[in-house]
């Protein structure tokens, strides 16, 4: 008879628990967020929270040797 593989088991219960937790993180957020105007379209990057959230990063400038 096999083994019960508690690793795969633990990792599918985190997993199951992190994806119901952004769930509900999300519907949280969509409560927050009045309305949007007729005329805009929630995929719009105007009017879009997540895209405004995953901008490319600054990069700072590197420091040189002369300063």
């Amino acid at each position: 008879m096999a083994t019960p593989n508690y690793g795969y088991e633990k990792r599918q219960r985190e997993l199951a628990k992190r994806q119901k937790k952004e769930e509900k993180l999300r519907a949280k957020a969509e409560r927050k967020i009045p309305p949007s105007s007729p005329g805009l379209a929630p995929g719009d990057p105007e009017t879009d929270v997540a895209s405004l959230e995953h901008d490319a990063p600054t990069v700072p400038e590197t420091p040189t040797k002369d300063g």
